[in-house]
């Protein structure tokens, strides 16, 4: 098996950071949600850019305009490891 590890550099809008910031806000209500799966110890500030991410990634490789991809994923750089 092989591991490829991606890093990606993304722009987002100040609209965005608020909408994850209510939606982290809004997790921290519900502490049994999947969401919290993985992400323990992780700071607001990490959940909130992880959440963006998730976002602008989810939407790019479900189809949706990909002109707005091509606007926030601004580079991506792979590594290969065995």
């Amino acid at each position: 098996m092989e591991t490829v590890e991606t890093t990606f550099t993304l722009t987002f809008s100040d609209e965005q950071y608020e909408k994850a910031m209510e939606y982290v806000q809004d997790m921290k209500k519900h502490p049994k949600r999947v969401f919290w799966l993985g992400k323990e110890g992780k700071t607001d500030e990490e959940l909130i850019i992880g959440h963006i991410a998730h976002k602008i990634l989810s939407g790019f490789y479900n189809n949706y305009d990909p002109s707005i991809a091509r606007r926030q994923i601004r580079e991506m750089r792979n590594q290969r490891s065995a």
